[in-house]
């Protein structure tokens, strides 16, 4: 599974890293096994040459069912550093998460002068951010709302620093900038997002 197929869906958003209710989920391995079935789904119909003919996919996912899958499936998958993302589905397309992050790898990644905050924290601090994701024809794009770092506010700019970080990768060694709209991938159209759930079109 994609990176970026959870920023589409609103699923991992890697600029939206709040949600007190999240938190005292009761969530089950059987949740986190219906959303690995979606998340296969939607790989393959995203592999297949779109037809003429073909109808629109339809995929709804619960809030539960992405939080179960980050507690129990995704771990694996994320990047070194970040632990315990949690995700919050409002309406209109907001989104809030929260997730553990590694400073200190951070901060070794790049020289920082003496005005950089990010040289001088250290350790596993949380981050939260909310914002609002839009996405339709085949295009999506994230509106920052705010952010906090151990629960302190940050500018996005300090955010947009944390979310290069964990978001590069081979193709993309620059990783996700936050004002930049984006392509949908897996051929995904739209995504209609309600509170608790979203659904992807294909």
């Amino acid at each position: 599974m994609t990176r970026r197929l959870f920023l589409a869906a609103g699923c991992v958003a890697l600029g939206a890293l709040a949600i007190p209710h999240a938190a005292g989920q009761d969530l089950t391995v059987a949740e986190a096994t219906s959303m690995e079935k979606k998340l296969a789904a939607i790989l393959e119909r995203g592999n297949r040459p779109p037809g003429p003919q073909a109808k629109p996919l339809r995929t709804s996912v619960t809030e539960r069912e992405v939080n179960a899958y980050l507690r129990f499936s995704a771990q694996p998958q994320m990047p070194l550093g970040l632990a315990s993302p949690r995700l919050a589905i409002g309406d209109g397309g907001g989104l809030e998460a929260r997730a553990l992050i590694d400073l200190d790898a951070i901060r070794r990644s790049k020289p920082r002068g003496w005005l950089d905050p990010l040289g001088y924290i250290t350790g596993s601090v949380e981050v939260m951010a909310a914002g609002t994701l839009f996405a339709a024809n085949g295009k999506g794009v994230f509106h920052f709302k705010s952010a906090t770092l151990g629960g302190l506010s940050i500018p996005k700019s300090l955010l947009q620093d944390i979310v290069t970080y964990y978001s590069r990768t081979p193709d993309h060694p620059n990783g996700w900038d936050l004002d930049s709209p984006f392509d949908l991938p897996h051929n995904i159209r739209q995504v209609d997002v309600q509170r608790g759930a979203a659904t992807i079109v294909q």
